[in-house]
């Protein structure tokens, strides 16, 4: 990241960090809940086009990642939140039943502001 981009970064996670304390003291950690509170802060929700490449918005919210748990997989509540500042810099967070967290970083080639589920 550029020190600029990282600076808008920071500015961006500032704003996400206290909707998503509020999220979690409220337990509400699921996709459609986090997307709403992130909209209402005015991003925009990414769109791709049909051969997956960019087209607008900036914002992505999912469910967790699957862990595997002794025998099989589970899906924990929660939500994933990427938001693409810069070409350069991402705000990443999370918000689950036991925490939360903001963090910025650049992106990756394989999966945008997400770190990839596999060996980087």
């Amino acid at each position: 990241m550029s020190p600029a981009s990282a600076k808008d970064a920071k500015r961006e996670a500032d704003r996400i960090e206290p909707v998503l304390k509020r999220l979690w003291e409220e337990k509400k950690w699921d996709p459609k809940s986090v997307r709403a509170a992130m909209l209402a802060l005015g991003y925009e929700e990414e769109r791709t086009g049909p051969k997956g490449e960019r087209s607008g918005g900036t914002l992505s919210v999912r469910e967790m990642r699957p862990r595997y748990e002794t025998d099989h997989y589970v899906t924990p509540e929660g939500s994933l939140i990427g938001l693409r500042v810069h070409a350069d810099a991402c705000v990443t967070a999370f918000v689950q039943k036991t925490n939360y967290q903001v963090q910025t970083n650049g992106p990756y080639l394989e999966s945008g502001c997400f770190e990839p589920p596999f060996g980087h």
